[in-house]
């Protein structure tokens, strides 16, 4: 067989073969495939195959290492050595293979750490190092396999599994296990870090996902997720970030995660209904991101949410709220003073994860800022939001919001972008809003506000009018309304306009009362109306 120097596809799996592989193999210069498993072959692996592709030698009793030179196989796609009786480490030559998709190396006797090199093969789909004697951790380099569907570490003496991320693949199933991942998350109890978010799993979620915990970070959105979210006996959890927006969830406000008091990121955006429970504010004392957006809550926002202090990002937008803004936003105090960088990144942690995935691209830049558009509230604006000097971003729009923009709103030096829109305000505008000298984005439009637009510093380069449009009394850059005397021009005309249609619809209102009048006494009094019918009939 070691003669044909020219075949390059060879299959004897599954039969009875014995003893070792002939030294003649290695003449096999032009092998591209080797089917090998399932036999009871011992010995040593060859170590010299250049131009293989695939190379299977499971279920055998091979002996000795990897040979290091499984390295030069530079087009190797499929190396499957499963249950033999293989010892030494994984060589780090392996992770020189740059085509190599699937890697079994389970059930054998292999010792040593995982090399962090293995993070290199980007195209591996599977990746199996089961029952065998690894030992140390596991590098966090493994999670940057983003091709990878199949992950078995199991029975090994690896002393922590800290972080697995397997976000965005298509992977499907249910958790705590699914289709191409043989290990039960529930059982990885020294996990830091779970990421799943952007696949297509589907049914509940089961309660025993609560009781990892070393847990800080758990992101689950982006899937098709489904049931109550079901709470755990388990009340020490350490979990710092958790993301369950866009599933299928249904029920109200989790009971569970008023048992996260480290909890520093909730996002739960489209899934629940119902009220904000008045726990949030007392078990939740770190939390500092609060995404609840496109949601069907109701109600009124609570007061409770007043307690945290440390808020940093209020995302209520596309809820049911009704009722007023509460008053009290000074107690938010982490909004009142801009955080610094350092601020920043040292209360960020796992956070950050966050918010490379968070739907608003800018968000590292606008870290403070408060939604509460797409709701029903009602109301002035509180003065004393213009205290929270913090703010990046406010969102008001599409709600009931009544009464004057607050004569202070130029205290909010920080604040680049500023959305009042679809709102009943009224009034000017007012003068301070120049002094927004980081303000990048604005929209007052459809709202009953007049006068002269304010202009100066950074108003000055928004020069879209569509952001005062629908406002009927409005004059001034960058519409083309010119002003007069600090009033609107068109104001005027508009005055003389209605009191002229004033008169005309009174003329026409006259006629039409005296008409109703006339034919309602003939709908009403049955004698008149037999009159005047004999009187018509008559003529």
């Amino acid at each position: 067989m070691g003669g044909m120097a020219s075949l390059s596809f060879l299959d004897l799996s599954r039969n009875n073969l014995s003893g070792g592989l002939p030294p003649s193999f290695a003449g096999m210069s032009k092998m591209k495939e080797l089917y090998l498993s399932r036999n009871r072959l011992s010995g040593t692996i060859p170590p010299n195959w250049p131009d293989l592709t695939v190379l299977y030698l499971h279920y055998n009793s091979f002996t000795g290492t990897i040979p290091t030179e499984i390295g030069e196989a530079k087009k190797l796609r499929r190396l499957s050595l499963l249950s033999n009786n293989l010892t030494g480490m994984i060589p780090a030559e392996i992770s020189g293979l740059p085509g190599l998709q699937m890697l079994h190396l389970g059930q054998s006797c292999l010792t040593g750490p995982i090399a962090p090199s293995l993070g290199n093969l980007t195209q591996l789909v599977i990746l199996v190092l089961s029952f065998n004697n690894l030992t140390g951790m596991v590098p966090a380099e493994i999670g940057s396999l983003t091709a990878l569907q199949g992950l078995d570490l199991i029975s090994n003496q690896l002393e922590d599994l800290h972080y697995l991320s397997l976000a965005s693949n298509n992977f499907v199933g249910t958790v705590p296990s699914f289709a191409s991942f043989p290990l039960s998350f529930c059982q990885l109890t020294s996990l830091d870090i779970l990421d799943l978010s952007s696949n297509q799993l589907s049914g509940q979620l089961p309660s025993c996902i609560w009781d990892l915990q070393d847990l800080k970070f758990m992101d689950l959105s982006n899937n098709a997720l489904s049931g109550d979210v079901l709470a755990s006996a388990n009340s020490n959890l350490s979990l710092e970030s958790l993301h369950l927006a866009n599933n299928r969830f249904t029920g109200g406000f989790p009971s569970i995660i008023q048992y996260l008091k480290m909890l520093s990121v909730l996002d739960l955006g489209n899934n629940f209904s119902g009220a904000i429970p008045s726990w949030i504010g007392s078990r939740l004392p770190l939390l500092r991101f609060l995404r609840l957006r496109s949601n069907m809550f109701n109600g009124s926002i609570p007061l409770q949410l007043l307690q945290l202090s440390h808020l940093q990002l209020l995302d209520l937008a596309s809820n049911d709220f009704e009722g007023h803004i509460p008053r009290g936003l000074t107690n938010l105090t982490s909004m009142i003073q801009p955080q610094t960088e350092f601020n920043m990144r040292s209360t960020m942690h796992h956070q950050i994860l966050y918010l490379e995935t968070y739907e608003f691209q800018e968000a590292i830049a606008l870290m403070i800022g408060i939604d509460l558009s797409g709701n029903s509230i009602s109301g002035e604006i509180p003065t004393e939001l213009t205290n929270l000097q913090g703010l990046r971003f406010l969102n008001l729009s599409r709600n009931h919001l009544s009464g004057t923009i607050p004569a202070n709103i130029g205290d909010l030096k920080l604040l680049e972008s500023l959305d009042l829109s679809w709102n009943e305000l009224s009034g000017h505008i007012p003068s301070g809003i120049s002094e927004l000298v980081s303000l990048s984005s604005l929209n007052l439009s459809n709202n009953m506000l007049s006068g002269e637009i304010p202009t100066g510093n950074q108003l000055q380069t928004l020069a879209d009018p569509s952001i005062y449009s629908n406002n009927f009394g409005l004059c001034g850059f960058p519409l083309s309304i010119s002003c007069l005397n600090g009033s609107s021009i068109q104001t005027l005309d508009r005055s003389k306009e209605f009191e002229g249609i004033y008169v005309f619809y009174s003329i026409i209102a006259g006629v039409v009362f005296g008409l109703w009048l006339w034919f309602g006494s003939l709908v009403f009094f049955a004698p008149w109306r037999i009159s005047f019918f004999y009187y018509t009939i008559g003529s």
